[in-house]
């Protein structure tokens, strides 16, 4: 058995410390069992409790209100990704905004902070920019 150290005066046993270490990823691993059980409740009890009746009409492909005719193979527009990815760019990085207002209220961080997120939403603005210049945000 390992020997009880001394801090502060006071002794500490090492069983005690791991024990209370231990027990709050305890309430961490029950928490994720009571979650991941919920699931398999809720994915449970939708087998059970829908109704099961195929059709022909049921098992066919369904696409956006078309009929299944032809092939499988569509083309597809490249501008409609290009708008989906201009829009997950902004998105992500307005979320760097939030980061930094909080810092911008800290004391002694307030001028770096604001020419920082002026340099950040210039670097923006220039994508933008080039964006609007190469005809990628023109809806035809």
């Amino acid at each position: 058995m390992p020997e009880p150290t001394v801090v502060d005066a006071t002794v500490v046993d090492p069983t005690v410390v791991a024990a209370d270490y231990f027990q709050s990823y305890s309430v961490v691993g029950l928490l994720a069992v009571v979650g991941v059980l919920f699931v398999a409740l809720a994915f449970g009890a939708g087998r059970l409790l829908r109704p099961v009746v195929p059709t022909p009409e049921k098992l066919l492909t369904y696409e956006c209100g078309v009929d299944p005719v032809g092939e499988g193979w569509a083309h597809t527009q490249v501008r409609y990704y290009v708008y989906a990815f201009l829009y997950v760019i902004f998105a992500v990085d307005s979320i760097f905004l939030f980061p930094w207002a909080t810092v911008f209220a800290a004391p002694g961080y307030g001028a770096t902070t604001l020419v920082e997120m002026f340099i950040f939403l210039g670097f923006l603005a220039v994508g933008l920019l080039y964006a609007y210049k190469k005809g990628v945000l023109t809806w035809t």
